[in-house]
């Protein structure tokens, strides 16, 4: 973890150059083209965000075990995220890369530390978009009834041919489903306030609808300890905003721009979420109702039927819409892993090819076609996982920044957060914290795939330091 990357030196002086670029790789590495400002790429970031998706699709699953603690969680987890988007801001405007954290980790933490990061970033990456994607059913279901693993299959190869084209194309078409998606965050924003049931108090009083030993009516006591283990999956709930990041290689002027990217879409997603899960909480019929998390239902009850066919293809389109970005960001990730050489040469050779539209093709590939076969297997239990690998990952990036100001690094033109080194010191100690408080079977699947991405880089990286996992940052032109 100690071998970190180190500046390239200038051919003339033998100086630090200002980009912080790491050991040259022989030939000339392609590079991804420029095309996308602050508005595509908050569009776009937004998009993997998918507010509406994460408020119908992952937030339910919150209300089941945390009930009136829910909105609370989800703001405790979008304050952690502020100190986590500085991070993010800084370390993406010194080392614009498509490799994103691991780019940033590897080049100021080690190289060890950055194919963890990567591992975890790519864990991530490739199970979201088809667990979402399986969601589509159900909010088709007022007009059409599919089979869960064959309409999110459908979703995957939709994804993965949008993917093909050119960028900015596809800023325009997320952004479409993007303003579909808030407005049908803001129906439910407005109907739950508009039927109110409970007071603002409500927020505070941390209880759930009892499972069982209770009986109907049943209230359990949210403890401090279930929402600490909550976090987890708060954490993901607003994780999209990191996509900035991997875009930045497609970024004009990317030592302006991913800062103001990450933090307006940090901002802004917050409150598409938090809003709604607020009003939700108030204008729920009785706790059990909130604990259910059937907001389709609820939505249904407090206007007709036909809002509520409204809503459901506005969350439907915005499935759709988070799965292009998805496939569109994990492909630049492996494009960029190849570029830098994790693989065997064949396999880099593939990953890197780009095709007419600027698009790295096989990458997207390889990222959707799994994807859509992933559908057909029960991924039950790997939303706990993304919790922890999320948790993890925001732990490594934030030592990263704890690092951000050493040596030549310190003078590079980047935009740097205030309060450092505060924010990543108390981000560690917190993160850690909450990965401690998660369940077992989690930590132990996470736990064996990191162990086997070491084995994989002892046995085969490291010893081929000299020509694999060569981790490079384009300049900013």
């Amino acid at each position: 973890m100690t071998e970190t990357l180190r500046p390239h030196q200038s051919a003339t002086t033998g100086a630090p150059s200002e980009a912080p670029t790491v050991a040259a790789v022989p030939g000339d590495p392609q590079k991804l083209k420029r095309s996308i400002g602050v508005v595509g790429g908050t569009l776009l970031t937004l998009s993997c965000v998918t507010p509406a998706s994460t408020l119908f699709v992952v937030v339910p699953d919150l209300f089941s075990s945390l009930g009136t603690a829910t909105a609370l969680t989800i703001a405790i987890g979008s304050l952690l995220c502020v100190g986590v988007a500085f991070c993010y801001s800084e370390l993406g405007t010194l080392i614009p890369s498509a490799g994103g954290e691991y780019a940033m980790v590897s080049t100021m933490a080690g190289r060890l530390a950055g194919w963890l990061v990567f591992v975890l970033s790519l864990l991530v990456v490739m199970i979201v978009p088809p667990v979402i994607a399986m969601g589509t059913a159900d909010y088709l279901a007022p007009v059409m009834h599919l089979d869960p693993s064959y309409a999110g299959a459908g979703v995957m190869i939709c994804a993965t041919l949008a993917g093909l084209l050119d960028l900015r194309a596809n800023a325009w078409i997320t952004g479409i489903f993007l303003v579909l998606e808030v407005v049908a965050a803001g129906v439910v924003a407005v109907l739950g306030f508009a039927h109110a049931e409970r007071g603002p108090a409500s927020l505070v009083d941390l209880t759930v609808a009892s499972g069982s030993g209770s009986g109907p009516g049943g209230v359990d006591s949210v403890t401090a300890m279930l929402i600490v283990s909550g976090l987890a999956i708060a954490l993901f709930v607003t994780q999209g905003f990191s996509t900035a990041v991997y875009l930045s290689e497609e970024m004009e002027n990317p030592r302006r721009n991913v800062a103001r990217t990450v933090l307006a879409t940090l901002a802004i997603s917050s409150v598409i979420i938090l809003v709604p899960v607020v009003a939700i909480t108030m204008g729920a019929e009785s706790l059990t109702a909130l604990t259910e998390g059937d907001i389709s239902a609820m939505v249904t009850a407090w206007s007709s039927s036909a809002v509520g066919t409204f809503v459901s293809l506005c969350v439907a389109l915005a499935i759709i819409n988070a799965g292009i970005v998805m496939v569109i960001q994990n492909s630049r990730v492996l494009f960029a892993s190849a570029r830098d050489k994790a693989w065997p040469a064949p396999v880099n050779n593939a990953l890197s090819k780009l095709g007419a539209s600027g698009a790295p093709w096989v990458a997207t590939l390889l990222v959707g076609v799994p994807g859509a076969l992933l559908c057909f297997v029960n991924l039950d239990t790997l939303y706990g996982v993304t919790g922890v690998s999320v948790t993890g990952m925001y732990l490594l990036v934030a030592v990263a920044a704890l690092l951000a100001r050493r040596g030549s690094h310190r003078t590079t033109a980047a935009w740097r957060m205030p309060l450092w080194p505060a924010v990543p010191v108390v981000l560690i100690a917190v993160l850690a914290y909450i990965l401690s408080q998660q369940e077992l079977p989690y930590l132990g699947w996470t736990g064996g795939i990191v162990v086997a991405a070491t084995l994989y880089w002892a046995l085969y990286l490291r010893p081929r330091r000299e020509t694999r996992w060569l981790v490079s940052v384009p300049e900013d032109s």
